[in-house]
């Protein structure tokens, strides 16, 4: 069965949940306003340029998650998706999904963003696999820590092999969709790459190659 892989930030969405759900943390007064949002912003950037340090940002990223209950946070977490990730869900986006399905693929999202962001995304949007990056928990608590290889550049790579192979799955026929220069080395292993709605250093790369390129906006 043929693999349809979709990245998620500025992909399916019209935006980027992890930075959204930490200027969320801002308006809620979850975490210390100014200072926040100023690195929160600086770490997005750096994503954009292309040389975020993942492990400084989970880090970061992760911290609200070990200082609060998790029942805070999965209330905290419901008013964020209802506020902030519903409206900014592509219609031409869950077209493309529904396009995939009902050539009988296999539905995967590949994401950067942590795993307890992106869970309820992935059920919105009725995708059952997803790979993220997997904040660590003990006992019940998160502890501010990444378990596993994060799911972000050529670690999204060594993620998606160590999918296929507890699956049993190939990239045969296999499809991806990502909007991000951070994701040509995936992009590079499957076998119809598609760059949506990319970012300037995806476009150049796309075209070098003959990739398609799409808009979803």
């Amino acid at each position: 069965m043929a693999l349809s892989i979709f990245d998620l930030d500025n992909t399916l969405l019209a935006g980027d949940s992890d930075y959204l759900w930490g200027q969320f943390l801002v308006e809620q007064g979850i975490v210390d306003g100014p200072d926040y949002e100023k690195k929160n912003q600086a770490f997005y950037d750096q994503y954009k340029k292309g040389y975020l340090d993942i492990f400084e940002f989970l880090g970061f990223s992760l911290k609200p998650l070990k200082n609060h209950s998790v029942n805070d946070l999965y209330q905290w977490r419901e008013q964020f998706i209802q506020e902030k990730i519903l409206p900014i869900i592509l219609d031409k986006g869950t077209d493309l999904i529904e396009q995939h399905r009902q050539r009988g693929n296999t539905l995967v999202i590949i994401t950067a963003t942590n795993h307890f962001v992106t869970r309820p995304i992935a059920d919105i949007l009725g995708i059952e696999h997803l790979l993220a990056t997997n904040p660590e928990m003990i006992d019940g608590q998160y502890t501010g820590k990444v378990t596993g290889t994060p799911c972000f550049q050529k670690g999204k790579v060594i993620r998606l092999m160590e999918w296929l192979e507890a699956n049993k799955q190939t990239l045969d026929k296999s499809w991806f969709f990502s909007d991000s220069h951070n994701d040509i080395p995936l992009l590079e292993k499957v076998t119809s790459p598609v760059a949506v709605d990319p970012d300037d250093g995806l476009l150049q790369h796309a075209t070098r190659h003959h990739w398609d390129i799409i808009s979803l906006r």
